[in-house]
């Protein structure tokens, strides 16, 4: 698989597999193209050579298909300010995985950066889908938080699902395999 951002080659020649309860850790320098590449597994940015596969068949041929088996957590937690926790996710479970039940009817405007994280988190355990795409998933978590992180993932990992996820902090996948661009 190749990636080009704007005029500029990000990779090229990147090949992995994902099993089913399998985790991939994205890990480089900044710029390496560990965004990008989450990118273009979503299916946000087009491949410039390669296939991405999905059961052996082509995964980007039907975006929609593709869109309800992935669940994107980008840089961004993309959090509306006006909108309460509970607004935000509806999901019971969701929200007490995550630490939030309690914050259910405040507004997200009153939340910490960690919190904001955390309901963008929430959002992604609650779409039940069985591919987590995470970008820095740590980013403004404390240590509590990561531990809780990685009880949810492996929670995941146990149902089946799958986790790539791009970082530059340890996170608690054991299993994962690792993919350096």
């Amino acid at each position: 698989m190749a990636v080009f951002r704007g005029e500029r080659l990000v990779f090229r020649d990147v090949g992995f597999a994902v099993p089913a309860g399998g985790a991939l850790l994205l890990r480089g320098q900044n710029g390496a193209g560990k965004s990008s590449l989450l990118r273009a597994v979503a299916g946000l940015t087009p491949l410039a050579a390669g296939r991405l596969l999905w059961n052996g068949e082509d995964a980007l041929d039907d975006l929609p298909t593709h869109a309800k088996r992935i669940a994107w957590l980008g840089h961004l937690d993309a959090v509306k300010l006006a909108l309460s926790v509970g607004e935000h996710v509806a999901d019971k479970a969701a929200l007490v995985a995550v630490g939030l039940e309690s914050f259910r009817n405040l507004p997200a405007k009153l939340l910490s950066a960690g919190q904001k994280r955390r309901l963008a988190l929430a959002r992604v355990i609650a779409s039940k889908a069985p591919l987590w795409l995470l970008d820095e998933p740590t980013n403004g978590l404390d240590a509590r938080s990561i531990a809780m992180l990685g009880e949810v993932f492996a929670g995941h990992l146990q149902g089946g699902g799958m986790i790539i996820a791009s970082t530059h902090t340890p996170l608690d996948l054991p299993a994962a395999g690792t993919l350096n661009l």
